[in-house]
């Protein structure tokens, strides 16, 4: 008997950052980009803009914010949550010494993965807070566009419609 093999569904990955300068934010988010086209396997990596947003949590520097499509990931949700932890790491990141929505170097968010919606101890896609950020919603919009439905929430252009109120300005089309 053969076993078909796994679907190779695109996934959107968030960045955030507010530690360090915005070059060296920028820089991080470079790093991450490279790590994921190998996570890709050669799929492809697509950029949405960088945007300057208000943090979530209080007494902290904005943040940069912007988001990337891997065109493909065929892994379990286990190998794909492992794998951004293990950029944030070596980027950087001590979640083990932050605050939660606290300053951080470099944040990676899972936040739509094609139609799956996973629910695992470790890993919630969709980000089960994405219909809420307008930071992680409009770099979604650069790749998937308004229209694109966001399994369980609705089309992202309208869900930002909805957070239009929160601070996020764009600061560049291209990284």
């Amino acid at each position: 008997m053969t076993v078909p093999a796994p679907a190779r569904e695109p996934v959107v990955i968030g960045l955030g950052g507010n530690v360090g300068t915005e070059a060296a934010i920028v820089e991080r988010f470079d790093r991450a980009r490279a790590a994921l086209a190998v996570l890709a396997g050669g799929a492809g990596v697509r950029s949405a803009r960088l945007y300057r947003s208000a943090p979530v949590g209080p007494d902290q520097p904005w943040f940069l914010n912007t988001a990337v499509q891997i065109a493909a990931f065929d892994g379990q949700p286990g190998e794909l949550i492992a794998a951004l932890l293990e950029i944030e790491r070596l980027l950087g990141r001590r979640r083990d010494a932050e605050a939660r929505w606290g300053p951080r170097p470099i944040d990676l968010d899972a936040l739509v993965w094609g139609p799956r919606l996973v629910r695992t101890p470790e890993l919630e896609v969709p980000h089960p807070r994405l219909a809420e950020r307008r930071f992680a919603l409009l770099p979604l919009i650069d790749l998937a566009g308004e229209d694109f439905v966001i399994p369980g929430r609705g089309a992202a252009g309208e869900l930002a419609r909805g957070v239009a109120d929160q601070p996020c300005a764009e600061v560049a089309a291209t990284w």
